[in-house]
């Protein structure tokens, strides 16, 4: 299961109002929306053409404030989320069955951040191959700010096998800390800065065709653009926006898939 093991595999937007973050994010993003329906309830899904990567629910009581949140691959949620208690992280919601689709449950790493384990039915066999480059529409990187960056690396590398990456020197801003799976980039760890009054939280960017056509799409639906757009190594550009709701995201236009 090496190749099934630490992959972001489903993002989830915690809703206070489902229709409204319908309509903004596939304004934003392009994204088409999907149902999945069972005689209990119908689920939205965010679709890249016929591809579905996400999805969207109304937030759950004493969750906080609406937000992202992903689901990261293990052959065993069970075992995860017993392996992530005895590592300091919090359980927030102990694993929980989906009848067809899968088991999960909700972890708070040591210094706070939240994200899903997840393990989906039937375990794929053989492990699914690498993921494609990604599209427009995809979710391309994944970005923690926390208060203690090696901390931090070496509780996702127990539980996911991440690596360390490249280091970047951010002068005052500190250390990036790039992980990923094997020769796969994954995204980056940094130290949150004191400004920053949220608690440690992942953050999720989006590929768009444009970044200047992303941010005022963005503006005209009732969002706000904090930071940028500005380039980054490597020459791609992005953009870190809170959504009508007050949740971050962020979008990046690729140079190298441009």
């Amino acid at each position: 299961m090496s190749d099934f093991r630490g992959r972001f595999l489903w993002y989830e937007y915690m809703a206070s109002d489902v229709e409204r973050a319908k309509s903004f994010y596939t304004a934003v993003t392009g994204w088409g929306i999907q149902q999945w329906k069972t005689p209990e309830q119908t689920y939205d899904m965010w679709a890249v053409g016929a591809r579905s990567i996400g999805g969207v629910m109304r937030i759950r009581p004493n969750a906080g404030t609406p937000h992202w949140m992903s689901y990261i691959g293990t052959p065993d949620v069970d075992q995860t989320t017993a392996r992530a208690r005895s590592l300091g992280a919090t359980v927030c919601l102990e694993p929980t069955e989906i009848p067809a689709v899968g088991k999960f449950s909700i972890i708070a790493d040591p210094q706070g951040a939240t994200f899903a384990a997840f393990t989906p039915y039937p375990l794929p066999t053989p492990p699914p191959p690498s993921p494609p480059a990604p599209e427009v529409g995809d979710f391309t990187w994944h970005e923690l700010a926390t208060t203690d960056v090696a901390g931090a690396l070496a509780f996702y590398r127990e539980l996911f096998g991440w690596s360390a990456g490249d280091a970047m020197d951010m002068g005052p801003a500190g250390v990036y800390q790039l992980f990923g799976l094997g020769e796969t980039r994954l995204g980056g760890i940094y130290v949150k800065p004191k400004e920053m009054t949220a608690p440690p939280q992942w953050l999720y960017y989006i590929r768009v065709a444009s970044i200047e056509t992303g941010i005022a799409r963005v503006r005209e639906h009732g969002g706000q653009v904090l930071i940028g757009p500005h380039d980054v190594p490597g020459g791609d550009r992005i953009a870190m926006c809170l959504d009508p709701a007050g949740a971050p995201f962020a979008l990046v236009w690729v140079k190298a898939l441009s």
